[in-house]
């Protein structure tokens, strides 16, 4: 799965040994985003294991400009949107997308007993 090395890259292996051991599905303890940024060399900590605003910045961060573009080109450049409204929109769905994914993210952790990246010792 990650293809880090050295010291961050083991124990993002135990980490995720250890959210495979709790029964989530690899969808939810690695999400495409993240395995993406692992790849690219990025040492982010699995969703589950992040804080709440880390995590709702990251989710929300790539979500809103991601969707603001595609509604863009899909619908809203033939409607002649203002650009105003389209940056406003993008932005407001990727704060709630972002504060929901966070908020998620920190009810299941808790739920299942997973720790913060910080207190995890491999």
């Amino acid at each position: 799965m990650a293809t880090l090395d050295g010291e961050f890259g083991q124990r993002l292996q135990q980490a995720l040994a250890m959210l495979d051991g709790k029964g989530l599905p690899r969808g939810t303890s690695a999400p495409l985003l993240y395995r993406l940024l692992w790849k690219l060399g990025f040492r982010v900590p699995p969703p589950l294991m992040m804080g709440l605003v880390p995590n709702a910045l990251l989710m929300g961060g790539f979500f809103g400009p991601v969707w603001g573009l595609l509604m863009w080109l899909m619908l809203w450049r033939r409607s002649q949107m203002p650009v105003g409204m389209v940056l406003l929109a993008a932005v407001l769905t990727g704060v709630l997308f972002g504060l929901s994914m966070g908020l998620y993210g920190r009810w299941n952790a808790r739920r299942r007993g997973i720790p913060l990246w910080r207190d995890f010792q491999g």
